[in-house]
């Protein structure tokens, strides 16, 4: 008996244009036990491979968080050109050609969890409850406090204000 895999990604086109996916990236089992993403050098190094990733796919990133385990984070397309899925995958082929060069013992689980955001959904509320989840958590009070935390593109504040509606 042959046992395939279920597919549960979307079709490829429902990740293109001027639209919003919220993302969840987990390090692969037990090799995140003895591992932390919230490590200011692999902060760095990753947001600058996923500023460089979405740039070249026309996209922005109004909030990404790195948790001890796991990264969150939403893409905004911001053209009909955009292309989010081909960022997903870049960035976390990029990110683990890095983790395998530099800390071999650890990796991304296979696939991702995404969420595409409804046009009529509230995106400060969804960039909201990606920066509570260090306090939910217990790492610090507020968001505010958590350092491994940003935005591509546009600032936090401003999608939090309205100011930037995606």
């Amino acid at each position: 008996m042959v046992i395939t895999e279920k597919k549960h990604r979307l079709p490829k086109e429902f990740y293109r244009g001027e639209i919003s996916v919220a993302v969840t990236l987990c390090l692969k089992g037990n090799a995140a036990a003895g591992f932390n993403l919230c490590d200011s050098v692999l902060v760095n190094t990753f947001s600058d491979i996923l500023s460089s990733v979405v740039t070249k796919t026309d996209c922005i990133v109004p909030v990404y968080c790195f948790m001890p385990d796991h990264q969150h984070l939403i893409i905004t397309g911001t053209s009909r050109d955009s292309d989010i899925l081909k960022s997903i995958i870049r960035y976390k082929q990029k990110t683990g050609f890095w983790m395998s060069a530099n800390k071999p013992e650890i990796s991304w689980q296979k696939d991702f969890y995404d969420h595409v955001i409804k046009t009529n959904e509230d995106i400060a509320a969804q960039v909201r409850y990606i920066l509570d989840n260090p306090v939910r958590k217990g790492l610090v009070l507020s968001w505010q406090e958590y350092p491994f935390k940003g935005a591509i593109g546009c600032k936090i504040e401003d999608v939090l204000d309205g100011i930037i509606t995606l």
